[in-house]
């Protein structure tokens, strides 16, 4: 065979090979066409209503225009709005108590022994796309928290912001790490130590961080089968805990000339631009939604919760904290303590039950009469100018259907989430401006965003 020949019969192998390939994606079009829907949700992590919907439209077209021909609306979180359980609970429909995660960590047991961190595997009722899965439909779902470690699906999982590194296992299946590394690179799971006072560092970091995450989403929807995808995007959280005194005016930090005023309405352009390049993925045949676990507001400062409980004679130590001190570094005298409180974007309070913790001092008999007492101190507080602070003190029998695993036996939200709870002592004062954990400029506020848009639309439909 000649070489014209042999060029020919390459030639021609590669059209008939390009055909096969044509006809095997129309014959998979065309099954979705008889009824087969998929389904596309982009998560974005604290992704607050007032700037998805109103303030930034103009700079978000793609976000826009999936709002203007859909449906849309602030959606409710979870009390409290914290990321985990947020997303679990959204992705099973279930509350905290029922999934037994009241927050990034718990209590394992009545103990003092402190708390651990929520895994995928505290996560005990069905997610959407175990349901999807028993069903034999392919999802890929990407970093949707707590998805650490994967857990086996009918397709993939790529674990979420709580991966420790690289080196872990952060794939289901493990051999996909590999496949990523090689043809993406390596994959960016959060911004490493954000709590800085280094703006322009978040923000760089933030780019990366979502340009990687969505390249990754592109190449598992260009190369994988998918009936339901999911992805959850980090970089406004990051972004909002990080520069929110430089584009709130009701920031009591805000400056009205400071470099960095737009920097957040710049990164959600990029964004938009990158869930444009997602939606190419996005057929008639496609259900888009996006939405949010939380908002953010302006974080006033916050209530040194067990400084408060020492000063009312609740919380007892057998030394002085040298400095600013955590509490799991204080000495407790657990004999004249009747409760202790936990930091975060919301207080949880535990009393020291007789019969119930090692060295309970309350009566069991006394439980509701002591956490009466506490709803109204709490409620009744001050802010560091004396203004009530419109506290709320919350049973968690109250807002959840069951209580599993060790609820708080209070749930505390200072200053309508303009507060956040510090568990450390030392701070002289019962109130700081000075986050323990890293700068920190924004609470976690009560709603988050809700589009759904069933292509095609009529424009302005609902």
């Amino acid at each position: 065979m000649g070489l014209l020949d042999k060029l020919k019969k390459k030639g021609e192998e590669a059209v008939s090979s390009a055909s096969q390939a044509v006809t095997e994606k129309k014959n998979a079009v065309s099954a979705r066409a008889k009824g087969e829907r998929r389904v596309m949700v982009i998560g974005l992590d604290c992704a607050p209503p007032e700037h998805i919907f109103d303030e930034y439209a103009g700079d978000i077209p793609n976000l826009t225009k999936l709002r203007e021909n859909g449906v849309f609306g602030p959606l409710e979180s979870i009390v409290p709005p914290i990321t985990v359980p947020a997303w679990a609970c959204m992705m099973t429909s279930k509350d905290p108590g029922t999934l037994g995660i009241y927050g990034f960590r718990n209590r394992k047991d009545h103990t003092y022994d402190g708390l651990e961190f929520a895994t995928s595997f505290k996560v005990k009722e069905p997610a959407v796309w175990d349901i999807l899965s028993d069903n034999d439909k392919q999802c890929i779902v990407m970093s949707v928290p707590p998805m650490y470690p994967p857990k086996p699906v009918n397709g993939i999982q790529i674990g979420c912001f709580l991966t420790p590194n690289n080196q872990a296992e952060y794939t289901y299946p493990k051999e996909l790490k590999q496949e990523l590394e090689s043809n993406v690179g390596e994959f960016i799971f959060d911004i490493r130590n954000f709590r800085t006072d280094n703006t322009q560092y978040i923000l760089d970091e933030a780019y990366k961080m979502t340009d990687m995450k969505f390249k990754t989403a592109d190449y598992l929807l260009s190369n994988k089968p998918w009936d339901f995808f999911m992805m959850v995007e980090m970089g406004p959280d990051r972004l909002n805990h990080g520069i929110w005194s430089f584009i709130d005016p009701n920031h009591p930090r805000y400056e009205p000339d400071n470099p960095y005023k737009e920097s957040l309405r710049d990164y959600y352009r990029f964004l938009d631009g990158k869930i444009g390049d997602l939606l190419k993925h996005a057929d008639e045949d496609t259900t888009v939604l996006v939405v949010s676990d939380h908002g953010a507001k302006a974080m006033v400062g916050g209530v040194c919760f067990n400084e408060w409980l020492r000063s009312e004679g609740y919380l007892a130590f057998s030394n002085e904290a040298d400095g600013v001190t955590p509490l799991n570094k204080m000495e407790i005298d657990w004999s004249k303590t009747t409760a202790w409180g936990d930091g975060g974007y919301y207080g949880r309070l535990f009393l020291n039950v007789e019969g119930r913790e090692p060295e309970g001092i309350i009566p069991a008999a006394d439980h509701e009469k002591v956490r009466d007492e506490l709803i109204r101190k709490i409620e009744a507080m001050v802010d560091h100018e004396g203004n009530p602070m419109g506290n709320k003190a919350l049973k968690p029998e109250d807002i959840y259907q069951v209580q599993k695993g060790v609820a708080p036996d209070l749930i505390v939200i200072f200053g309508e989430l303009r507060w956040r709870s510090v568990g450390s002592l030392g701070h002289g004062s019962h109130y700081t401006f000075e986050n323990d954990t890293g700068p920190d400029e924004a609470n976690h506020a009560e709603h988050g965003i809700f589009i759904m848009n069933n292509a095609p639309v009529t424009a302005g439909a609902r």
